[in-house]
């Protein structure tokens, strides 16, 4: 068994990708200089590249979360030794790349959004299904050793007009789906949990674990293998063919002859690997920076008494927390097109919105800084689908940011889908639709660049 760790890298990172534009999403790209690979030690064995022609009954397209996480369970619970196919290395894309934020949540939409867009008792069962997935997720957590921070999660109002929405949202998920969140004031906020000076109070839901998301990825991958999956990284599909009844992907090093394919490539599919996944999600931009690590007056003034992690109000919103080795970390939307991801001024963005929320911080120098592309569905929910039933194919995209935690449910779900098992939560719309694609996908960034406009006003100043 090739067993390798040596350093796959044949292309140096590119800053500037973009989804939309570069058709190919490289070859052994190094990683994005993240704080999470400079943290997460060795990466763990993988089965090297592919090197001949092979056959597989079931291949993975796709190393991140999703793709690690179905290669899991489809080894421990189908019995099925996977093959996955990754073009860069292990977690490359998002996974490396967001704040680690585990909640208990799916898609962009709030449970008050899932009531209205398909009626009480479809988002009561929806509800359960996310809940389960978020309980099997904390349960992999304990399993793997990826400085987890198990205190829920904080929905803070950057506006004082923003705490009658939290308020309503938190009725709700009080009095019909049955949580304990529970409203603070600014005051208790800042008793309870931290001096965020720029929260006019917050709904707080025990349900929320952060974790270090790369070495959460590592101890999928190292479960993963130690039941039989294979996992190559430096393989990217470059061409795609049907062949005597078989799946034909063609890689740099050989074919892979499969007869099931799972896709779980993310926002960085690209446009041409299948027509299934042609304008189906689109690829936003989103910023991270991570500060040195806190003095003790700083962390003083900051005052975090209980580490849950942050989001605020805005719809483009700011995500943020103390690291366990007192770091801050702050993200949120970044530029729309890849070529303009290296321009100062996003960086300055989050710079500012963490000097909103602590002042102390204001002139902290910034140790990592770096973007990734969330893969984002045009109606704001995920999907686990075979998009159709004539060919085996099946993928598990679009989590429009809420993937650290949905997606080891979502590939515990296509690896079941995968082993053509059947589940009755199936007719629930997750699962029972594709993607929807675009009328002017063409236009989709201009459209976007509109958007951003607006929400700064409705944000800021409206």
């Amino acid at each position: 068994m090739n067993t390798t760790t040596l350093d796959l890298t044949s292309q140096p990172y590119n800053p500037r990708y973009d989804p939309l534009v570069d058709q190919r999403v490289g070859h052994a790209m190094a990683y994005a200089p993240t704080y999470w690979v400079a943290s997460a030690g060795s990466p763990p064995p993988n089965d090297g590249p592919i090197t001949r022609d092979i056959e597989a009954d079931v291949v993975i397209i796709g190393g991140g979360f999703t793709g690690l996480a179905t290669a899991l369970f489809l080894a421990r619970e189908h019995g099925i030794k996977a093959t996955l196919l990754e073009a860069n290395q292990s977690a490359w894309g998002c996974t490396s790349r967001n704040g680690g934020q585990g909640q208990n949540a799916s898609g962009r939409l709030n449970r008050s959004q899932w009531i209205e867009r398909w009626g009480l008792d479809v988002a009561k069962r929806l509800d359960a299904e996310i809940r389960n997935g978020f309980e099997m997720f904390k349960s992999l957590v304990a399993e793997i050793d990826c400085d987890a921070q198990d205190h829920g999660h904080l929905y803070v109002a950057h506006r004082d007009k923003k705490m009658a929405f939290l308020s309503n949202e938190a009725k709700v998920m009080r009095e019909i789906f049955g949580y304990k969140t529970r409203m603070l004031t600014q005051s208790q906020l800042q008793e309870e949990f931290c001096h965020d000076q720029e929260a006019c109070g917050a709904l707080y839901e025990p349900e929320g674990v952060g974790v270090h998301p790369l070495k959460l990825a590592f101890g999928y991958q190292r479960l993963a293998r130690s039941l039989g999956a294979k996992i190559h990284p430096g393989s990217p599909v470059i061409r795609w063919s049907w062949h005597d009844g078989k799946h034909c992907l063609e890689t740099p090093g050989g074919k892979v002859y499969a007869k099931v394919v799972g896709l779980a490539t993310g926002a960085y599919g690209g446009q041409l690997l299948t027509p299934h996944l042609r304008n189906r999600v689109m690829p936003i931009l989103s910023n991270s920076m991570v500060t040195r690590v806190l003095t003790e007056s700083e962390l003083a003034e900051v005052a975090v008494k209980k580490p849950a992690f942050i989001t605020d109000t805005r719809t483009l919103r700011f995500y943020y927390r103390l690291l366990p080795d007192r770091r801050m970390q702050i993200g949120s939307r970044s530029a729309v097109h890849g070529a303009d991801a290296t321009a100062p001024k996003h960086l300055q963005l989050l710079r500012d919105g963490l000097a909103r929320k602590f002042p102390s911080l204001k002139n902290i120098p910034v140790d990592y800084s770096w973007w990734g592309w969330v893969d984002m569905s045009h109606d704001m929910m995920p999907r686990i689908v075979q998009p159709d039933p004539k060919q085996s194919v099946f993928y598990a995209l679009g989590y429009g940011g809420n993937g650290v935690s949905f997606s080891a449910h979502a590939g515990r779900r296509l690896a079941q889908r995968m082993a053509g098992k059947s589940d009755s939560a199936f007719d629930l719309p997750v699962y029972n639709s594709p993607l929807p694609g675009h009328l002017f996908a063409p236009f989709r960034r201009l459209g976007q660049s509109l958007l951003y406009r607006w929400y700064y006003l409705r944000d800021e100043i409206l």
